[in-house]
């Protein structure tokens, strides 16, 4: 749907974002204000980008001051993407971006935990490290601190530096919402006996017998 002349920037702004995170692969995203957005503040030290100050203008649904060509537009559009992501990874780490997190986490949008015992504990998305084009996102779980990787291959796609490293401990910390660990622990058997009660076993069952092949040396050279 095209916007009409007579939306407010505001309303131009949210229909770029919005494209954004409704797109698919894109799920784990949510909606950065405006205000934050536009507060250079919040935008300093980040690394640079190409087209940088066209790419911005996109994100925002600002016109920009000259037309851009077809490849202009294209080489823009990558760079709003990886803009918005790292910018993104900031926001998430504010009171309103943990508050918009934590909507989606209410909602299981980042999954939940594939592990039985963890009992379909929600998930949340992590960073291996802050550095763009490391590490894709992975998926954290509060109840056993472990991490998994997305079931979706386009979400196996998505950098991990636009979620970060500190955010889902965060989250956790500020909503004071850390489950119990789980108790059950899933024990190896083989029919019936513990694994590592057989293996034991057999340990000293081959311990005894070296011991007695040393105590009955000559025995065994006959």
């Amino acid at each position: 749907n095209e916007l009409s002349s007579t939306d407010s920037d505001s309303e131009c702004y949210k229909y770029w974002v919005e494209w954004f995170i409704y797109a698919e692969g894109n799920e784990y995203f949510c909606e950065v204000d405006e205000e934050f957005m536009l507060d250079r503040f919040n935008l300093t030290n980040l690394p640079p980008l190409p087209h940088y100050h066209k790419a911005l203008e996109l994100i925002t649904d600002r016109i920009p001051e000259k037309p851009m060509s077809e490849e202009m537009r294209d080489e823009v559009e990558r760079t709003a993407k990886h803009l918005y992501g790292l910018i993104h990874a900031r926001f998430i780490t504010t009171t309103r971006g943990l508050l918009k997190m934590q909507e989606k986490l209410k909602r299981g949008d980042f999954g939940r935990c594939p592990r039985v015992h963890c009992l379909l504990n929600p998930l949340l998305p992590v960073g291996l490290t802050d550095v763009p084009s490391q590490q894709a996102v992975k998926l954290y779980c509060s109840r056993c601190e472990d991490i998994y990787n997305p079931k979706s291959r386009k979400h196996n796609l998505v950098d991990g530096a636009y979620f970060g490293t500190s955010f889902p401990h965060m989250l956790i910390q500020s909503f004071k919402i850390k489950p119990p660990p789980s108790e059950q622990r899933y024990v190896p058997k083989i029919f019936g006996f513990q694994i590592h009660s057989v293996a034991t076993l057999h340990r000293w069952q081959d311990e005894q017998r070296e011991e007695q092949k040393k105590r009955l040396g000559p025995l065994y050279a006959e």
